[in-house]
């Protein structure tokens, strides 16, 4: 897949820099949807992450941002593949067992958490989920102490729940859908 990367801004010369903390803080006040993002076969792996969101339609293409120092970068990188679970606001307690750094590793952080193996990736579809998305990897772009993966998609699918996990504040809050 052809990409084209333009430097914005490469001519004004150096910049100042926001303080991390700071950001932290102000991105804490933009409510985000919740994933579980999964990788399938000798790299199973799942992760909570937020930092997800749709980037083309024609083709289908996703991206989510992983800390290079986590062990789903590897499990991505190496797979070629990941699934996302868009998560039911029900779901709190699945989303924080992947979010939990002490977390058994491998085949054993699945063993009590009903899932699906995707059609196409065999990634860990978790049961229950608004929606799933499965995705081959596309590219990845390093910047900071994060990779960006753009997938491109190869199923998407629907589930029947109704209300959605945000994250917002430092809290999960439930997004009602209309109609609910």
């Amino acid at each position: 897949m052809d990409s084209v990367t333009t430097e914005v801004g490469a001519d004004r010369g150096p910049t100042a820099v926001a303080d991390p903390a700071a950001l932290r803080e102000v991105m804490a006040r933009f409510a985000t949807g919740v994933t579980v993002l999964s990788t399938g076969g000798e790299h199973i792996h799942g992760m909570t992450a937020n930092a997800f969101t749709s980037v083309s339609l024609d083709p289908p293409a996703v991206l989510c941002c992983v800390g290079r120092s986590a062990v789903m970068h590897e499990a991505i990188t190496a797979a070629g593949h990941f699934g996302v679970s868009i998560m039911e606001a029900t779901q709190e307690d699945v989303v924080r067992f992947f979010a939990d750094k002490h977390r058994p590793l491998g085949p054993e952080q699945f063993s009590r958490i009903d899932w699906t193996p995707g059609r196409h990736t065999g990634a860990p579809l978790l049961t229950g989920a608004l929606a799933w998305l499965e995705c081959d990897l596309s590219t990845a772009y390093s910047f900071g102490d994060h990779s960006i993966f753009v997938g491109q998609v190869v199923e998407a699918r629907r589930g029947s729940g109704h209300d959605g996990l945000l994250f917002f504040d430092g809290t999960f809050q439930r997004a009602v859908a209309r109609g609910a």
